[in-house]
């Protein structure tokens, strides 16, 4: 079965929403009105809707980090992930966790970064050699 997730949530300014995630991710945007705003987000949809984000905090443990919780994101090829890494670093994005290789020669062995939208939301994105070796264990 083939299928796209969807996530809502909320941000404060739609107008620097689409800075961030139109301008800078590159997400291209879809249907809006003056409340909220969809997002392709890497094939996947996201709305957007005014409001207060939710509340995060640094309790999920993994490897030596702590990462924000709840948090979302996208898997990527390594070069997209490449790119993008490279495209964020060039703008002055600060990171919650700077791209880097974890689990090294693991199965599971990733890329990954950290980084919080304009309104506190946590993203991760990983970069895999192979989109099939995700779910390796």
């Amino acid at each position: 079965m083939n299928s796209l997730f969807h996530l809502a949530f909320h941000v404060r300014d739609l107008d620097q929403a689409r800075r961030f995630y139109g301008g800078l991710l590159g997400c291209r945007e879809g249907r809006s009105t003056e409340t909220w705003v969809d997002f392709d987000f890497f094939g996947h949809q996201i709305s957007l809707h005014l409001g207060e984000p939710f509340a995060t905090r640094d309790t999920g443990l993994v490897g030596a980090h702590k990462v924000p919780m709840p948090h979302f994101g996208v898997l990527l090829a390594l070069p997209d992930w490449t790119a993008l890494a490279d495209r964020l670093r060039a703008a002055g994005l600060q990171f919650v966790i700077e791209p880097q290789l974890r689990f090294a020669g693991e199965p599971g062995e990733q890329w990954t970064m950290f980084f919080r939208d304009p309104f506190g939301n946590p993203i991760e994105v990983k970069g895999f050699r192979s989109l099939a070796s995700v779910y390796d264990r």
